[in-house]
């Protein structure tokens, strides 16, 4: 399948107003993706989890997303949209992106614009589909005394990521993605725009044209959503004609974190193209490799939190540099550690050594184990034995010292890199013992 890269951006003519959109995708079916409350369609590539949802969603969809007025790259407005404005805005992406019928979906406070829009163009929405959406504004900020709370944190802490815990609890504890949503706010709006925003958000209500819907409409929210209460969803598929629900464990707000991220994207493809997305599982020979802090229990009650979570975000930021000189590919962060692979050997050894004598400048130490495999590719996720090795493999490792299996010291003969033999290994949960080597810088 080719490789779907980051799109170009382009301005849309709505009125007086210039509204930024990109489109990209494999599929013959158009997905008009309209946003919640703030977003910026070339910020949505920086972050890898929110990158990696829309490269799904462009396996079956020509995609197009947009920044509605007032946010992202759109240009700033004085007064206050209406909901009409911003369906007016819908409207022109899809002329210029040449979208005559679409799929809307309508994401969090994004799914009032897009029943709108679906009820009173029903000739250009093909269906609908509404994740973690809503009808009337209380499902959001259900008293006064939250939406102070709102207030005061834009006044006050806008820009600083402090609410990624509302929309993402599940990254709660993820420094890396603290910062990526600290950016995410002030590239979506400025303080000012938020609170303009938000105040006509608090008009919502859109209650009375849920029975005038008549294109088919797919409801997915998750049942424990820290931001929008799962009511709010289950109100609009209770007042939609034919509308059908589904619900799903978890309580992050946003579609593309959380371990169930994949199952929602894939709802949305069955719906979308009423077929059941064939299993993504692929088998491919990689190496593996795994990180972890040497201390890092210790070392985190002697700093303190703040300063663990700083100096947890510069060693996240030092290994990414080495995973990404290595052509390598980050899995995920296992909270003091990683989880990469490589498509070469060498490569990865020697991204391994860059990563333990770097992180050295910090203060830290780091085991890392190395293991060639093939690896089974789910989703964003990788499994097999492969990937068990090379983790247990870690965990025998010392402090700054690199342990690969002996199937990645045959494999990189020639390339100048040097090993200790380190011995066999029984090691926990494998079967049978395996011989490791220790890589020399």
């Amino acid at each position: 399948m080719p490789e779907i890269l980051e799109p170009e951006t382009r301005y849309a003519k709505s009125g007086e107003f210039h509204i930024a959109y990109q489109v990209f995708g494999l599929g013959s079916v158009d997905v008009v993706v309209v946003p919640g409350f703030i977003s910026n369609v070339e910020e949505n590539w920086d972050a890898p989890s929110s990158a990696r949802w829309l490269k799904r969603l462009a396996r079956f969809a020509r995609v197009i997303t947009f920044d509605k007025r007032g946010t992202g790259l759109s240009d700033r407005v004085a007064d206050l949209p209406s909901l009409e404005e911003r369906m007016d805005d819908a409207r022109a992406v899809m002329d210029a992106a040449g979208s005559e019928r679409a799929v809307l979906l309508g994401i969090s406070e994004g799914g009032s614009l897009a029943c709108l829009f679906a009820a009173t163009y029903p000739d250009r929405c093909i269906s609908l589909v509404l994740y973690g959406a809503f009808a009337q504004f209380a499902s959001w900020y259900p008293t006064e005394a939250k939406l102070a709370q709102f207030r005061d944190y834009v006044a006050n802490r806008w820009g600083t990521g402090e609410s990624a815990g509302k929309y993402a609890p599940s990254m709660a504890g993820d420094m890396t993605f603290k910062k990526a949503w600290a950016r995410h706010e002030r590239v979506g709006a400025t303080p000012t725009a938020a609170l303009a925003l938000m105040r006509m958000n608090s008009e919502i209500d859109i209650s009375g044209v849920l029975s005038a819907l008549r294109v088919p409409t797919l409801v997915l929210h998750r049942t424990e959503d820290t931001a929008v209460n799962v009511e709010g969803g289950r109100f609009l598929a209770r007042w939609i004609p034919s509308a059908k629900l589904l619900e799903f464990s978890g309580s992050d707000h946003l579609p593309y974190v959380g371990e169930n991220s994949s199952d929602i994207a894939d709802a949305i493809e069955e719906f979308v193209t009423g077929l059941r997305p064939a299993l993504d599982v692929d088998r491919v020979l990689a190496t593996v490799m795994f990180t972890d802090i040497v201390g890092s229990t210790r070392r985190a009650a002697e700093l303190g939190d703040r300063a663990w979570r700083s100096l947890l975000e510069q060693h996240h930021d030092l290994v990414r540099r080495e995973i990404l000189r290595a052509r390598g590919q980050e899995i995920k962060t296992l909270g003091d550690g990683f989880l990469a692979t490589f498509d070469g050997p060498a490569r990865a050894v020697r991204c391994a050594l860059a990563v333990a004598e770097t992180i050295q400048s910090l203060g830290l130490e780091v085991r890392t184990g190395l293991h060639t495999g093939e690896i089974e590719v789910s989703g964003d996720d990788i499994g097999g034995i492969a990937v068990h090795t090379a983790a247990r493999i870690a965990s025998a490792a010392n402090a700054g010292q690199v342990l690969v299996s002996s199937t990645v010291r045959d494999l990189v003969a020639g390339s100048g890199l040097r090993f200790q033999d380190q011995g066999a290994r029984h090691l926990k949960g494998l079967d049978e013992s395996i011989r490791v080597l220790s890589a020399l810088a």
